[in-house]
């Protein structure tokens, strides 16, 4: 299988993805932060619109649906949350499939950052789409759900296979990055919390990621091993990783 990807920055932080099966041309879209946006790089192009493939229904997300579906006549995919806010044809969940041409996305549970959060693997092409599930060194807010839910979802996401690269939804890397040598410090963070920063001082994106550097870096991913660091040897592992997130939640660095 042979996935196109085309990535595009929009609105203050996000990322836009168009994906497309070189074999059939069908393309897709990755949430809709934002409609014209995501309009204007199918013309530049020369692209249709297929698929709508939503993770979670947060406005930044699927905000875009009903005027790309009214559009390009695209059909929307994503976990029934999205009805909050937005038109939604068929609603997927863990262990479904859903096929753009030849390729084949499988949906995984990710919930945490909001009750139904999915993400979409290719396994062929060793891709994912993760959304506000996961960031480069960074994990998402828990807005609805609980610590055993994040984490059961990011430990999904960690045992995909290291190559497998991780698309998110936002360019958070370097706040993240200073978040994570507050409470790790593990020569390889350090190492490549350097290499970020002149990326971004270089105006370089640091998405995708791959799982294998952030099980190797993400502090939200080595949570278990800074449970001694923290004082909490011997927590459960949900624990620990709250700990984390609240860690971050209140970081002012």
């Amino acid at each position: 299988m042979t996935l196109r990807i085309e990535q595009f920055p929009v609105l203050n932080d996000n990322y836009g993805y168009l994906v497309r099966d070189e074999a059939t041309g069908k393309v897709a879209c990755i949430d809709t932060p934002d409609a014209d946006a995501i309009a204007a790089a199918l013309d530049r192009l020369g692209w249709s619109l297929d698929l709508i493939l939503n993770t979670h229904w947060h406005p930044d997300h699927a905000g875009g649906n009903a005027a790309l579906q009214a559009r390009y006549g695209a059909v929307i995919y994503g976990p029934p949350e999205v009805t909050k806010i937005a038109p939604l044809d068929h609603p997927v969940g863990a262990g479904d499939t859903v096929d753009l041409g030849e390729t084949r996305f499988t949906v995984m549970d990710v919930g945490g950052h909001t009750l139904q959060h999915i993400a979409y693997h290719d396994a062929a092409d060793a891709v994912a789409f993760v959304g506000d599930s996961i960031f480069t060194l960074g994990c998402g807010r828990m807005f609805e759900g609980d610590p055993v839910q994040m984490w059961g979802g990011l430990s999904r996401i960690a045992a995909l296979p290291d190559q497998t690269k991780l698309y998110c939804a936002h360019e958070y890397t370097a706040s993240n990055a200073r978040f994570a040598l507050s409470v790790d410090d593990s020569p390889a963070l350090k190492a490549r919390a350097e290499a970020i920063f002149a990326a971004r001082e270089r105006g370089e994106w640091t998405v995708p990621t791959t799982v294998g550097e952030e099980k190797a870096t993400n502090p939200f991913l080595r949570a278990p091993k800074l449970a001694e660091r923290l004082g909490l040897a011997g927590q459960p592992d949900p624990e620990v990783f709250l700990a984390v997130r609240r860690a971050k939640d209140n970081f002012k660095g």
